[in-house]
């Protein structure tokens, strides 16, 4: 049998002892005075930063007045430039507009939303300077809002016919539509529904009834070649509004 050695021990001297404890001294909180104290210090910290920054940028400006002179220069010509760019973009532009012309074959060739902004461009042309395009998902009928030089709203359903007077005819439910919330809603004094098509026999007796006014492929063609704004080729439009 193998021999067991005996088990050393180790010396009462040589035993590793166990480690201490080392007491943790609790933290107090800071008192109130004291957070106070420290936040006075920060601002007047920061007070005096700010009065020194404001004291160097003073001393440099006194000290190179002739930048501070160059850059006043720059930016009154640079204004300056740009508000004569700015007239003459709304002069090009208003020019641009009391030039547009279109032609029956352009205008058939549009899709539904651009026959809208073009109806819009007119107005604009001839002077309704407020006029914007508003057709969409719950537009209530009207496509483009326009208010003209006398001070008329006017509320214009526009009714695009991809193959122009041999499409189909526009109906009295379109004007009904119409004429249900134009003045309502909008409080027009002259309702138009616009067409590059043609309107069915029933609608010009409606229309009359309803006091709207139509204006279709035939007038279309007249008012954009540009001969005479739109409220002098329809009949029996309102009296322009005492004052204007």
């Amino acid at each position: 049998m193998p021999t067991r050695h005996p088990r050393r021990r180790h010396p009462a001297s040589r035993r590793p002892r166990p480690a201490r404890r080392t007491s943790r001294r609790r933290r107090y909180p800071r008192s109130r005075r004291q957070r106070r104290r420290d936040r006075q210090v920060l601002v007047l910290g920061a007070g005096v930063l700010s009065v020194a920054a404001l004291w160097a940028a003073v001393a440099w400006l006194v000290t190179h007045l002739w930048a501070v002179v160059t850059l006043g220069a720059v930016a009154v010509v640079t204004a300056t430039w740009f508000v004569n760019q700015r007239r003459q973009q709304h002069a090009w532009s208003r020019v641009q507009q009391q030039a547009l012309r279109y032609e029956l074959p352009q205008l058939d060739s549009l899709d539904h939303r651009e026959f809208e902004y073009a109806i819009r461009d007119l107005m604009r042309r001839d002077g309704c300077t407020d006029a914007r395009q508003v057709g969409g998902s719950g537009d209530n009928g009207a496509d483009v809002l326009a208010t003209d030089p006398h001070g008329r709203v006017w509320v214009i359903q526009c009714k695009h016919r991809r193959v122009g007077d041999r499409g189909s005819a526009v109906g009295t439910p379109d004007l009904q539509r119409v004429n249900g919330t134009a003045r309502q809603l909008y409080g027009a004094d002259i309702v138009l529904v616009v067409t590059n098509g043609r309107f069915s026999n029933r609608c010009a007796p409606l229309a009359q009834q309803l006091r709207m006014h139509l204006a279709d492929r035939r007038m279309l063609a007249a008012w954009a070649a540009g001969s005479r704004p739109l409220w002098e080729l329809l009949p029996r439009v309102p009296a322009p509004r005492s004052g204007s």
